[in-house]
Order: structure tokens, then sequence, then C-alpha cells
């Protein structure tokens, strides 16, 4: 499956997993080939069965020996190609198989019907070679399709030699158009416009796949990198950024009504520097994980992982006119998980019992794009952050887990929440803010 990568083509530049994308893409695409061939020979086979016999025919017939080999030729190749990953020697020998039969059963006319050689030139089953060429198309490889072409002139051009040859003594090269029509004359012209038909289309056909597998190349790769982007960001994130209308810039932005939390582990800096660094990621991300549920699970996006502090949202991304009740009941949610991680974290290194705190805030934020040409971020920003970062802190001198402030709670109350009379501490001072704070204990 890595053969992708080895032909120099587009695939320079392009990461070994977007290659192995694009080499299973070819392989389906080789097995629809098979399939459409297939049923080619057996709509003609079905044709012939069903159709009249044409008359003069008193030779030995082919057809039938060349669609029951070409049946069975097609068979194997299906099968095959579910087997195994069929190499390139063995998809050229396919297309010299195919265009020989072909060639094959054109020449049989002259034999089936007693007729000189000339007489096969004028049969018009010559056409299905351009089908056999436009088939390779469906592969996105130029080379495959220049092949077929050119093993079709090959073969045209050979059953024109022949038939000048075998014909030396009983027929004449004509340049008479209606001689050429009428008789067994050769219009060595007309012969030669079936040979530059057959290059042309196939070159049209390759310029045309090359251009389109450059952009194939790229579909596949910003398919890939839209996927990571899911990774790195929340889905409507992402979706907003791959299916912005125009480039995305630093400076854009909305406002939106949101709620902003925060989520941090206390003492982490001082305990993480005396762990192995394996063993704080491990705690990182099993940390991460289980708040990254509750936010998804109550309609929240995460902003961004800073160390062990999570920034996350509701309603920013996509408006939503219960934020700040989804918040808050996510924040509800968080000491429960708090204390079924903490075991876990303990089996896996972390030394002391896990202490984490959370808040809530919400108001008017700006989402939008900040940073240089070269390097963006996707962020919120405004007054809600900054005051959701720091309740959190305070939870430290506050003695709690989880807080909000009044406002925060009022709105939830007002959009569906249940009011569950929490403490309320009025009057706070919060560092960092600059009037006194009503805080609600949400835990």
């Amino acid at each position: 499956m890595a053969r992708a990568g080895k032909r120099g083509d587009h695939a320079s530049g392009v990461p070994a997993r977007v290659r192995l994308e694009i080499a299973r893409r070819e392989t389906e695409a080789e097995r629809l080939i098979g399939w459409i061939q297939l049923a080619m020979v057996l709509f003609f086979a079905v044709l012939y069965s069903l159709a009249p016999r044409a008359e003069g025919g008193g030779g030995f017939n082919f057809v039938p020996l060349a669609l029951g080999a070409y049946s069975l030729f097609t068979i194997l190749r299906v099968a095959l190609s579910y087997r195994i990953d069929l190499p390139f020697w063995y998809l050229v020998i396919s297309v010299i198989v195919d265009v020989a039969l072909l060639c094959g059963l054109i020449f049989s006319f002259h034999i089936q019907y007693a007729q000189p050689a000339t007489f096969y030139l004028k049969a018009p089953t010559l056409m299905y070679l351009f089908l056999f060429i436009a088939l390779r198309a469906l592969r996105f490889e130029p080379r495959f399709v220049l092949i077929t072409g050119l093993v079709g002139a090959l073969g045209w051009g050979t059953l024109v030699l022949y038939a000048v040859l075998q014909g030396m003594g009983s027929m004449s090269i004509t340049r008479n158009y209606v001689e050429y029509l009428t008789s067994n004359a050769i219009l060595i012209g007309a012969e030669l416009d079936k040979v530059i038909v057959i290059l042309g289309v196939t070159l049209c056909l390759s310029v045309a796949l090359y251009r389109g597998r450059r952009m194939f190349f790229e579909a596949v790769r910003d398919h890939a990198a839209a996927q990571d982007l899911r990774r790195f960001f929340a889905p409507e994130v992402a979706r907003s950024i791959t299916g912005a209308e125009e480039a995305l810039t630093a400076g854009q932005g909305r406002l939106r009504d949101a709620a902003v939390m925060m989520v941090d582990i206390r003492g982490f800096t001082r305990i993480a520097a005396t762990l192995p660094p394996e063993t704080v990621m491990m705690i990182l991300s099993r940390y991460q994980e289980a708040v990254l549920r509750v936010i998804s699970r109550h309609g929240g996006e995460v902003d961004k992982f800073l160390g062990d502090g999570v920034l996350a949202t509701f309603g920013a991304v996509a408006p939503s006119p219960t934020a700040a009740a989804d918040a808050v009941r996510a924040g509800l949610e968080l000491p429960r998980v708090f204390a079924d991680l903490a075991p876990d974290l303990t089996l896996v290194g972390w030394p002391e019992a896990l202490r984490a705190g959370a808040a809530i805030a919400s108001g008017p934020v700006t989402v939008g794009v900040v940073g240089a040409a070269g390097r963006l971020e996707f962020t919120v920003i405004g007054d809600a952050v900054n005051r959701a970062a720091k309740l959190e802190d305070a939870n430290k001198q506050q003695g709690t887990t989880v807080l909000t402030d009044a406002a925060t709670y009022a709105a939830a109350v007002a959009r569906g929440l249940a009011d569950f009379g929490p403490e309320m501490r009025p009057c706070q001072v919060v560092p960092g803010l600059s009037e006194r704070a009503d805080l609600i204990v949400l835990a």
C-alpha cells in the first residue's frame, strides 16, 4: 500500500498516513474498474445471446471464446484486487490483455466473414477501445491512461500493417474515400486518423488527469488536515475554520453572550516537578479526558488546554440561549468527576489526593481569530474570561471547589436551571477584580 509515495509525482511532501489513504482510494478505484468491466462483459454476453446473428458469417465465430476468456480474466482480477494490492506490472499486463482481446476480436472478423484482412479495418468495434481508455481514468493515474492509449494505438497500427502486408497482391491502397468505403481498399489517411484520435483522446485525458491528480492529492491532504483539526478543536470550531467562505485572518471576530469555565488542578506545578515526564503526561491525559467528557456532555467546547488548566466555553462558537445553565450544570458535575478520578491518578503515580477547582462566569465575549499572518489562533476574549480565571483562583481562599457569580447563576436559573438554593457569599474581595463580587458556591 506504500507504493503511492514511490512515484515522484504529487506525493512528495505528503505525510505517510495521507499516502496510505490515497493508496486505499486507488485500490478501491481498481476494484471499481474491474466490476465495471465485468458488468460490460455480462451485458455484451446477454446482448450477443439475444441479438439476431449477423448474416454472411460462415466462418468460425470467435466472439463466444473472446467473451468467455475475458470474463474469466476479469473475474480473476476482481478477486485478486480484494486479496492483494495489485502491483504495477500486473495492471500493465491487464491493460495489454484488455487491448489484445479487443484487437484479437476485431482481427477475427475477416476470418468469420471470409474476407480480406482489410475488411476488419472498417469494424466499429474499435470504438470500444475508447471505453477501455476512459475506464482507466477512474483510477486518477494518468500513466495508466497513457499506457492503455499507447497499447491501443500500437494494436491498431499492427492490425493496419498486417492488412497492408497480407493484401499486397490482391488489394490496393487508395486515396478515394468512396472506394475506401465500398471496397476492400485501404485509405491510409483514414487509418492514420484513427490512430491520431486514439492518441489525442489519450493525451487529453492524461493531461486532465495530471491536473486532477494534483487537486486529488491536495483534497485528500486537506481532508486529513480537517480531520486533525477536529482533534485539536471542538467540532464546531473546526467546521468554522475549514468551512469559512474566505481565508481567516487575524482580527476577525463576533460578539456573543456566552459562559466561560476555568478548571485547574491545585499544586500541579509543584507536584509535577517531582514526577517523571511520562507520568505527568499520563495524569494530564486522564484528567483532561474526564473534564472534556463533562464539558462536551453539557454542550460546551474546550477552547484550549493550559497545562493543567482547561478553558471551556458554552455558547461562544455556536450561539446558545442556555449557555449559562449548561455551564453551571457541568460545574455541578465536576466534583463527582474529580472524586472518581482521584483513585485512578493515584495508581498512575499522583502522590497526593487530587484537588481541583473550577469557576464559571458569563457575559459578552468576542469570538474570533487572533495572532499574526503566519500563526493564528481561534479563541474567546472578554471580561467573562478574566472573571472566570479570577474566580477559579478564589477557590483557594474561599475553600471551595466550584464557584460562580450571582449574575451567572441568575442567568442560569432564568434559562432552565433548577434553583437549588446554593450558598451565597456577598461582597467578597476577589484578587484581580476591581469590584467586590457576590459569589455562589456550587461545590
